[in-house]
């Protein structure tokens, strides 16, 4: 089938215009007044009418799972990682390894560092418009959590290179001290204990400086969010940062950590690392622990680490990666590795490349992500034409799961909630609302096509190379501030390339591939195997080296001697 490149076509809305259609589509006249219009804009009616197979969720088959030998330790061996040797980040981007080596060789502390996130933090609130990347802190927590790692330090008995190093985590996983609100205004209970993935990395020492933001209930891919405000681009503040995971991509990228936790149902880490400049990796459907993660969309989510570099992501991926006891998806997985991440010798890797869908994105971005097929190409890879089809139907079969499944786990919170929420928010789920259970389970049974698709092709290739999303970081409209906003088509183009590893459940990772010509990032994407992650560590380290980062605008440094301050 070729490849359907024609643009989705629905007026945006926003504002005042927008509350007005959200409470016309959640009347009970809304599907007939609405209904037709907005799920034809979806693709809803030839949906419909394809012919499926049995249903199939992206699992992989049981192999045998070593478990850790000491309570806390890493599922991963850290040696390859450790092998690389530490080197310098990109100009003026801290690294975990940069935090790591100032404590080792005494130029630093947690308890400085510490205090120099605390500073940052206020001082990214005070910028106008504000970051807001960080919406909840507790500065005693973080300088409790500091002063015991530096004891550590002092001991000479660190727990690992994370020790004392920053990590910020999404509003999406449990934290404690710290409600789970999920981007809402309404959800403020306080979780009991950590999420499995944050309690991984508190056993890791990590100094976990509060709650990233996030674009509510993860429902949106710009991180505009009408209760918190929106994360803003550390490269130009009136854009956006992408989402939903934003306010982690966004304190990665101004340096207020070199490490941070997204969650990812639908592209939701890969497009905000990739569109603020940094690195993300959504792993293995099942890889991470879901355990602690709120309930959202338990088919397609993925828990996974934004980084400075590819060697930050590594670290983070085998950190939290490995079986889980209570998540059973985390079981049919053999256990996480990061061997051979540094070899950078290509030869005898085959790299896919879908030419039509490649080339469906902004000039600037296909131009840069060429190149760094180029890059893979001069390390010895070979890359090879294939071909995906259906990819206009994997677009509205991922839709329909996603938000069939939003809609269901927060189904308890309708009567009591449903004005609380942003009125971009409640559109969506209005529309949800509107699709049926055999629109669900047949879109689970489509699905079972479009796997075995990807596995085919994934026979012949080793990788499959695409941008990361099809435009840059866009302007955040002010009309949007107050609702969130409907724009499907912005939201097809920044989704284009990211539905595929979701609702597949396969790895994919971007990593930053250049810049277009107002200096905003573009994000490369490698999507492989199941289980493979460790080969794009790899890949992505080939292309990280080749490419000249530029740092942000907006970028604080944790490490300076002085007071952290913005850089540029």
């Amino acid at each position: 089938m070729a490849y359907d490149a024609r643009p989705v076509r629905a007026p945006r809305t926003a504002g005042g215009m927008l509350k007005v259609l959200a409470r016309v589509a959640e009347g009970p006249l809304g599907p007939m007044l609405l209904g037709k219009t907005l799920l034809a804009s979806a693709g809803i009616p030839a949906f419909r009418e394809a012919i499926s197979d049995d249903p199939m969720w992206p699992l992989g088959s049981p192999r045998n799972v070593t478990e850790p030998s000491t309570p806390g330790a890493p599922f991963a061996d850290l040696s390859p990682l450790e092998a690389a040797g530490h080197a310098p980040g990109p100009e003026a981007i801290r690294t975990v390894l940069d935090f790591s080596a100032a404590y080792q060789e005494g130029r630093s502390t947690p308890e400085l560092v510490a205090q120099a996130v605390l500073d940052a933090c206020a001082a990214s609130e005070r910028l106008s418009p504000a970051l807001r990347a960080i919406v909840a802190q507790d500065p005693a927590d973080v300088l409790a959590q500091a002063r015991a790692s530096a004891s550590r330090w002092r001991d000479g008995r660190p727990l690992g290179p994370l020790d004392g190093v920053p990590v910020a985590i999404k509003d999406e996983l449990d934290l404690v001290p710290y409600p789970t609100t999920v981007g809402t205004a309404f959800l403020k209970d306080v979780p009991a204990q950590d999420a499995t993935v944050v309690a991984r990395l508190r056993a890791a020492g990590a100094i976990l400086i509060g709650k990233a933001n996030m674009h509510e209930i993860g429902i949106g891919v710009t991180g505009v969010n009408p209760h918190h405000g929106p994360a803003r681009n550390p490269y130009d503040s009136a854009r956006a940062t992408g989402g939903s995971s934003s306010g982690s991509a966004a304190a990665v990228a101004s340096g207020l950590c070199p490490l941070a936790l997204g969650a990812d149902g639908g592209g939701s880490i890969r497009l905000p690392a990739a569109l603020c400049g940094v690195v993300g990796l959504k792993p293995t459907f099942g890889r991470v622990s879901e355990v602690g993660a709120a309930p959202l969309c338990w088919s397609v989510a993925h828990v996974g680490p934004i980084g400075a570099t590819v060697g930050d992501v590594a670290l983070g991926y085998a950190l939290i990666a490995g079986v889980d006891t209570l998540d059973p998806n985390s079981s049919p997985q053999p256990r996480p590795t990061i061997a051979g991440w540094k070899n950078a010798d290509l030869r005898g890797v085959r790299v896919g490349v879908y030419d039509p869908w490649f080339d469906h994105a902004d000039p600037a971005v296909v131009a840069s992500c060429r190149d760094a097929l180029g890059i893979l190409v001069a390390a010895g890879a070979t890359v090879c034409p294939i071909e995906l089809p259906d990819l206009g139907l994997l677009r509205t079969v991922h839709l329909v799961t996603i938000v069939c499944e939003m809609a269901t786990a927060h189904a308890r919170y309708d009567r009591q909630h449903r004005r609380e929420y942003g009125a971009d928010t409640r559109l969506s789920l209005a529309l949800a609302r509107m699709l049926t259970a055999r629109d669900y389970v047949h879109a689970q049974r489509l699905r079972t096509g479009l796997i075995r698709s990807f596995q085919a092709v994934l026979a012949n290739v080793d990788v499959i190379a695409s941008p990361t999303a099809a435009c840059t970081a866009p302007i955040i409209p002010a009309d949007s501030l107050a609702t969130g906003e409907s724009n499907l088509e912005l939201t097809t183009r920044i989704m284009r390339f990211a539905q595929p590893g979701n609702l597949t459940g396969l790895p994919a990772l971007t990593v930053p591939a250049g810049y277009d010509a107002d200096g905003l990032p573009i994000g490369f994407q490698l999507m492989g195997r199941a289980w493979d992650e460790a080969l794009l560590l790899r890949l992505g380290r080939v292309v990280e080296a080749a490419v000249v980062r530029r740092p942000p605008k907006i970028l604080f440094d944790l490490l300076a001697s002085a007071a952290p301050r913005v850089v540029k």
